[in-house]
């Protein structure tokens, strides 16, 4: 078989599992924003996780071994993280119009480029530096300063599950050098859910039949989105699959206007496009060697 052929196969694939990852984050926002007003967000947080761990328990029981790691301690900082970044993403989808949480969201690479730089000692290219700075001004046009008198606080939760989630893929990348990437989706679902339960059973409300239907569906679809992203990224490059998350916006705008009639003023269009530009910059700078 041709290897170039083979390459483009691959490629083709990790691109359409993005799309449907897009898709079902797309879903995820607007289940989150249908059940919020009865359900809190450490509920949800803890269902997702629940439901989550049901769909990888058959894996558990029938290879064991994919429990075996080498960082025990590592991932339940990870699923505390993860938690904690879930959690404030739910309380911002409650909050805060879909449109400008999710546009919020995708600044998570730019935190992880300046995490790298002060934790990690990396040395950021020039052109990640000012893609950087780029991204910070589409999220002052997301925050809009100028037209409030203060930052809302949906974008501001927003704001910090964005950091946390960089702060996760930083401790994320040894990780994957030693732990499969089927080892990572378990261990994350398998040590959240008994860390959720705890501050759910503080703010434990009994959902309906129907907000149990929409929470279960949710964490199906957590589960799903988690392992198609670590099989997409095994199958092409980043800078390449990147981009592909950036089709939440259009389809959350889209999915927000015709549940909840949200509409997305221009202020939010062009700071997600400057957030886009912004990220697309660092990925597309990952093909080229270091000058």
């Amino acid at each position: 078989m041709n290897p170039v052929s083979t390459t483009n196969r691959s490629a083709f694939t990790g691109v359409a599992l993005m799309v449907i990852v897009a898709a079902t984050s797309a879903i995820d926002a607007v289940i989150v924003r249908a059940v919020s007003p009865d359900v809190h967000p450490f509920v949800i947080g803890f269902t997702r996780s629940l439901f989550g761990l049901l769909i990888v328990l058959p894996l558990i029981w029938i290879r064991p071994s994919v429990l075996r790691s080498n960082y025990s301690i590592r991932h339940v900082v990870r699923a505390t993280l993860k938690l904690a970044s879930l959690v404030a993403f739910f309380a911002a989808f409650a909050r805060a119009p879909l449109a400008d949480v999710t546009a919020i969201a995708f600044t998570a690479p730019i935190f992880v480029t300046i995490g790298a730089w002060v934790f990690l000692s990396e040395q950021p290219r020039k052109i990640r530096i000012i893609a950087a700075i780029i991204g910070f001004f589409g999220v002052l046009l997301v925050l809009k300063p100028g037209q409030n008198s203060t930052l809302p606080v949906g974008l501001l939760f927003a704001l910090l599950g964005s950091f946390l989630a960089a702060v996760i893929q930083l401790l994320l990348k040894p990780m994957v050098g030693r732990d499969s990437a089927q080892t990572l989706v378990v261990w994350n679902l398998a040590v959240t859910a008994p860390i959720a339960a705890i501050p759910a059973f503080f703010f434990w409300s009994m959902p309906t039949a129907e907000q149990w239907f929409l929470l279960t569906v949710q964490g199906v679809l957590g589960a799903i989105s988690m392992a198609l992203v670590t099989y997409a990224f095994s199958l092409a490059e980043a800078s390449l699959l990147a981009p592909i998350e950036f089709l939440r916006l259009p389809l959350v705008a889209v999915l927000a206007y015709l549940i909840f009639g949200q509409t997305v003023d221009w202020n939010s269009w062009a700071g997600a496009a400057v957030i886009f530009s912004a990220t697309l910059i660092m990925a597309s700078s990952a093909r080229y060697p270091r000058t």
